[in-house]
């Protein structure tokens, strides 16, 4: 009996070492049922499409080398390197549960900096991630209305970036404010509420200021489903930290 292959299937082999890499398991009289396998990799193949590309700049981040390393050692950002680390260890029952980190504070404190270390964990954990500053998701969501056929539809493409274990966004509140850019962000953010799906975000705004840019129903939900962590400090481009944001 030959079980035929798709996509997220073609060509691959089973991470698990249990089936031929189709995502099924052969067993007597030819009936075949799910490898594990399965489900995993259909989960991944959901989230194709999304960037989920740690930036060149970042790919090093680690806790042992700066400039995490010297955050760890500053008073002013010492406890949310250990808000990080925190998450970090507690990965999986966080994903689980649908919690996600807010980090906020002023432009270069080494914001986009720690939550890339989380995104960088996630993925080395196998698990789904999709990583924008704010202006390119907005961009990536206005080429779906100009998708040719066969390309990303605004549905899939929201379906994709819902469907993610994990949800980053940098420079949340950067964007010009207007009635569409509020459209977009309540309900992609909704959605993952509602889908309890955790959520990163870094902003350089403040609680009320936040409200005031993106509204008060989107940051009443982020404020529910993430722990707030402020990054305090001067900007740490003018120093020896690199890299930060």
């Amino acid at each position: 009996m030959a079980i035929a292959r798709s996509e997220p299937f073609r060509d691959q082999v089973c991470p698990l070492g249990v089936c031929d890499g189709s995502g099924w398991i052969l067993g007597p009289e030819d009936v075949a049922r799910p490898c594990e396998c399965r489900a995993q990799r259909l989960h991944r193949g959901r989230s194709r499409g999304v960037s989920s590309v740690i930036p060149a700049r970042y790919r090093g981040v680690s806790f042992d080398r700066p400039p995490v390393a010297d955050m760890a050692r500053d008073l002013q950002t010492k406890a949310a390197v250990g808000e990080v680390r925190a998450y970090i260890e507690e990965l999986e029952e966080r994903l689980a549960a649908g919690r996600g980190l807010w980090l906020f504070g002023d432009t270069g404190t080494g914001k986009t900096t720690l939550a890339m270390l989380i995104s960088k964990a996630a993925l080395e954990a196998g698990r789904t991630v999709a990583i924008y500053s704010l202006p390119k998701l907005l961009a990536r969501i206005r080429q779906t209305y100009d998708a040719e056929p066969g390309g990303d539809s605004y549905t899939t493409f929201f379906e994709r970036l819902t469907a993610v274990d994990l949800l980053h966004i940098d420079d949340l509140g950067a964007e010009k404010r207007s009635d569409w850019v509020l459209e977009q962000l309540y309900a992609l953010v909704n959605e993952r509420y509602e889908a309890q799906r955790s959520m990163l975000i870094t902003t350089n705004l403040e609680h009320a200021e936040l409200e005031e840019q993106i509204g008060p129903r989107t940051v009443s939900r982020l404020a529910e489903i993430c722990d707030e962590v402020p990054v305090f400090g001067s900007d740490r481009r003018y120093g020896s930290y690199r890299p930060a944001a």
